[in-house]
C-alpha cells in the first residue's frame, strides 16, 4: 500500500491525503480523521525516506565498508548504530567486498542526495581518490574510519596501528625471535603501511637488519597467500616469528603450520590484529593486536552527526586515534615461558 493507492481508496487527490497524513491546516478534521482511519485500516505505513526527500534530509547515513566476515566491522557497526539511534537516522550497509570499482559505483549511488552523510573504510585496492574528492566537492559529510586516506582533507577516526606495530614486533623479540617476517595485506591501505613501518621501526631500535625477503605482499587472493607462506616456512633459514597484518592471514599461518608440522610457538611464533573472541580457543591461543572496534564506530559516528548538524564542512577536520590492546596467548610464548 502506497500513498497513491490510499488516495484512490479514499477517492481523494494525493495532494489532499499527503496533507491530512502530515497534519496540514489546509485539511478539515474530519478529513483528517477519515484519512487515518483508512490508513490505519490498510496498513499504510508512512515512508520516512520518501518524506524526508521533500525536506530535503533522508536522516539516513550511509557506512561503506569492504567486507562482513570480519570480527572488526561488526561491533564498528553496532558503534554507530548507537549513535544513530540516538538522532532518530536510520543506517544503511554498503560493501565493497575489496573492490575499487565496486567502492566507485556506490560512491556516485550516494550522491544523488539519498544519505545526510558517509562514514567509509576503503577497500583493499583503492589507490585512486578521485571518486572520494567529489564526494568532497558535493559538501557531503564524509568520514573515514580504520582505513583511511591520507591524502584527503576529512576527519579519520583509526587506531595506533604504527605504535601497536612497534609493540607486536618487539613482544616476539622479547620472546626469543631473530628473523620476523612481516604479511602485508595490501600496498595501498593505510593499516598495513602503518604497522609495517612499526615493524620496521622495531627491528632499527633492536639492531636487527631488515630483511626485504621476511616482507611478505599478500592480497585478497587466499589461494596465492597460503602459497606466499608456504614458500616462506619452507625455507632453509625460515622466520621464527610471524606478524601478520590482519588475522585472515594468519589463520592461513596456522594452517601451512599444521600441514608442515611446525610446531606454534616452538618453531615459529604468530602474532595479529585481530578482533575474534575465537582468537584464546585457537589451538595455541592467539596473541592479538585488539582495537577497540565499538568505540572507533561511536566516535565516527559522533563526528558525522557534528558535520550534518553543524555543516562545519569546512572547518577543520578532526582526527581521532584511539589505543589498541595487546592480548598475549600461547603462540608467542617463550621458552622460558613454555618450560613454566
Amino acid at each position: 500500500m502506497n500513498l497513491k493507492q490510499l488516495a484512490k481508496e479514499l477517492n481523494l487527490s494525493f495532494s489532499t491525503v499527503s496533507k491530512a497524513l502530515r497534519d496540514s491546516h489546509e485539511i478539515s478534521v474530519e478529513t483528517k480523521k477519515r484519512v487515518l482511519a483508512k490508513a490505519k485500516e490498510l496498513n499504510y505505513q508512512v515512508n520516512p525516506l520518501a518524506s524526508s526527500f521533500r525536506k530535503q534530509k533522508s536522516r539516513t547515513i550511509a557506512v561503506v565498508i569492504p567486507e562482513v566476515v570480519n570480527d572488526f566491522f561488526g561491533p564498528v557497526i553496532n558503534g554507530i548504530e548507537s549513535i544513530a539511534q540516538e538522532k532518530g537516522y536510520h543506517v544503511l550497509i554498503y560493501l565493497t567486498h575489496e573492490d575499487m570499482q565496486k567502492e566507485v559505483a556506490i560512491t556516485k549511488l550516494l550522491q544523488n542526495g539519498r544519505v545526510d552523510g558517509i562514514m567509509m573504510s576503503l577497500s583493499e585496492q583503492t589507490s585512486d581518490i578521485t571518486h572520494l574528492e567529489a564526494l568532497k566537492e558535493m559538501n557531503i559529510p564524509l568520514v573515514f574510519f580504520d582505513r583511511i586516506v591520507d591524502g584527503l582533507d576529512a576527519p579519520k577516526v583509526t587506531t595506533d596501528d604504527y605504535n601497536c606495530g612497534i609493540k607486536a614486533t618487539e613482544h616476539l623479540i622479547e620472546n626469543g625471535c631473530k628473523q620476523i617476517a612481516f604479511l602485508s595485506i595490501s600496498q595501498h591501505l593505510s593499516i598495513s603501511n602503518k604497522r609495517m613501518e612499526g615493524y620496521l621501526e622495531a627491528l632499527y631500535r633492536n639492531n636487527i637488519p631488515p630483511n626485504n625477503a621476511l616482507i611478505v605482499a599478500c592480497d585478497r587472493d587466499e589461494a596465492k597467500n597460503n602459497e606466499l607462506i608456504q614458500e616462506l616456512l619452507k625455507r632453509e633459514n625460515r622466520p621464527d616469528g610471524i606478524f601478520a597484518s590482519v588475522e585472515k592471514l594468519a589463520i592461513s599461518t596456522y594452517k601451512i603450520c599444521e600441514e608442515l608440522q611446525l610446531n606454534i610457538p616452538k618453531d615459529v611464533k604468530v602474532i595479529t590484529f585481530s578482533n575474534s573472541y575465537t582468537a584464546a580457543f585457537l589451538n595455541p591461543s592467539l596473541t592479538t593486536v585488539t582495537q577497540p572496534a565499538y568505540e572507533m564506530g561511536r566516535e565516527a559516528a559522533a563526528i558525522l552527526f557534528k558535520l550534518i548538524e553543524k555543516k562545519k564542512h569546512h572547518s577543520a577536520p578532526e582526527s581521532i586515534v584511539l589505543n589498541s590492546r595487546l592480548i598475549v596467548g600461547n603462540s608467542t610464548k617463550g621458552e622460558r615461558n613454555m618450560e613454566s
